[in-house]
C-alpha cells in the first residue's frame, strides 16, 4: 500500500516513502517531505515543475531528488503536493506540481534545508514493497 510517514531522529526528522514501485516510493518520500513543512492537502497542484537528476545508485538518487525539490521550493517560493516520478537505471525524471507559498493558508511549520545521508536507505522489503527514506535537515 502506497503511503508516507515520518520517523524521529534527534533534532531533525526522517521521511519515508513506501510504494509498490521504486518510483512510487520516491513520490511518497517527497510527499513526506512536504508534510514536514505543512499539510499537503492545503497545497493545490497548479504549477508543474520538471526535475531531473542522475546518481550512481538508488540511495544517492533519493537524496539528490529530495535536494532538487528543496532547491525548487526555495528558489521558486513554491510548495509541492503532487509528484510523478520515472526512474530508469541511474536517471530520474519527474514533475512536481504545487503553488506559491501562502503563509496564511499553508502555515509552514519549518523550512527543510536539505536531505541528508543519515538513515539513507532504498530497498525492497520482504513483502515486495519499496522503501525510500532519509533524514531531512530542518
Amino acid at each position: 500500500m502506497t503511503h508516507w510517514e515520518h520517523f524521529t531522529h534527534g533534532a531533525d526528522i526522517g521521511v519515508r516513502g513506501i510504494g509498490s514501485t521504486l518510483s512510487e516510493a520516491f513520490e511518497q518520500a517527497a510527499l513526506a517531505m512536504t508534510a514536514v513543512i505543512c499539510a499537503p492537502a492545503l497545497v493545490q497542484a497548479k504549477e508543474p515543475v520538471a526535475v531531473t537528476c542522475d546518481a550512481p545508485d538508488a540511495e544517492y538518487l533519493l537524496a539528490d531528488w529530495l535536494n532538487r525539490l528543496v532547491f525548487e521550493m526555495a528558489t521558486r517560493h513554491l510548495l509541492f503536493s503532487r509528484y510523478q516520478v520515472t526512474i530508469q537505471g541511474e536517471h530520474l525524471t519527474a514533475t512536481a506540481w504545487g503553488e506559491p507559498v501562502d503563509v496564511a493558508r499553508h502555515q509552514p511549520a519549518v523550512e527543510v534545508k536539505g536531505a541528508t545521508y543519515t538513515e539513507l536507505r532504498v530497498a525492497q522489503t520482504e513483502t515486495g514493497e519499496w522503501l525510500a527514506q532519509c533524514v531531512v535537515d530542518v
